[in-house]
């Protein structure tokens, strides 16, 4: 062996060694995990198990984290009625606390724009930052925009690493874990739905969901990109997004496209649908639809 290439493999050696005596266990076993994709029946149950015990600890109350997997046949669709919308935000405020994004800095996945009906559906002219005293305003409509959860997504492209990917259930997800914070993602989606944690993320222990899916609503580190994952939480065990249930005005409607009779099947054959961007051909599967 040459004398460089032995001291280049004493030196990953000794690297190495240290490594495993500075960093505790845990640590050491997150930084060298393997993405989720890769990963066994028996590493994810592992990982799991360390995770809850993290989350617990950290949060003083009993957490679970679920890594269900896609319902079979099913692939699941949104609809919003634009008609019905009244700009109260409390879609925005419920995904906060059911998918625990961070108090500060704030992390928000939904943004509901206020935009004046003479003009359409105008983003150039939409306000996000409406403060006003009473909802509906006069003249105006509203359209809340998140992860349009697109068939062909552009960010699931653009990710140099493979962090995140489209699952069969038709959810765009992101692996944490292997995400290295690179916000090309972010560039790349027209619909500006991811969320980068620049700082610390701060939950509240007493605000804390402690019913959590690996690939959506547990705890994030700064340095990551987060998005709305249709509470994927919620949807894998039957249940309606959070945001879908606290709307005030039956303006959310989700559902399985590929079930014929459903109800998110009927808006798209029977009601005035748009999609947004829809030239990109990013064939999102959140539609907004006009009821009446």
């Amino acid at each position: 062996m040459k004398r460089r290439t032995f001291l280049k493999a004493a030196g990953i050696t000794s690297s190495a060694a240290l490594f495993s005596a500075c960093v505790p266990k845990e640590a050491r076993e997150a930084f060298l995990q393997k993405d989720f994709r890769s990963l066994s029946k028996d590493e994810v149950a592992g990982i799991i198990k360390r995770l809850e015990a993290q989350y617990t600890q950290k949060f003083g109350k009993p957490f679970s984290v679920s890594a269900k997997e896609p319902i079979p046949e099913t692939s699941f669709g949104y609809a919003l009625d634009i008609s019905r919308c009244i700009g109260c935000r409390k879609c925005v405020y419920g995904c906060v606390k059911e998918n625990n994004q961070s108090r500060d800095p704030q992390i928000h996945y939904i943004q509901v724009l206020e935009l004046e009906k003479e003009k359409g559906i105008d983003f150039m002219h939409a306000d996000m930052y409406y403060d006003r005293d009473e909802v509906p305003h006069e003249g105006h409509f509203y359209l809340p925009v998140a992860c349009q959860q697109c068939k062909n997504p552009p960010c699931v492209k653009a990710c140099p690493v493979g962090a995140t990917w489209t699952e069969p259930d038709g959810i765009v997800v992101v692996d944490y874990d292997w995400c290295i914070g690179c916000r090309t993602c972010m560039a790349a989606c027209p619909y500006d739905a991811r969320q980068f944690n620049w700082g610390k993320p701060h939950l509240p222990s007493e605000e804390a969901n402690p019913t959590t899916h690996f690939l959506g609503n547990r705890p994030r580190d700064k340095g990551v990109v987060e998005k709305c994952t249709f509470c994927i939480q919620r949807v894998r065990e039957g249940r309606y997004p959070e945001c879908v249930e606290v709307c005030p005005v039956g303006a959310r409607k989700f559902g399985n496209l590929l079930e014929e009779g459903s109800e998110i099947r009927y808006i798209l054959e029977n009601k005035r649908v748009v999609i947004l961007k829809e030239e990109l051909n990013t064939q999102p599967k959140f539609y907004y639809f006009y009821g009446t």
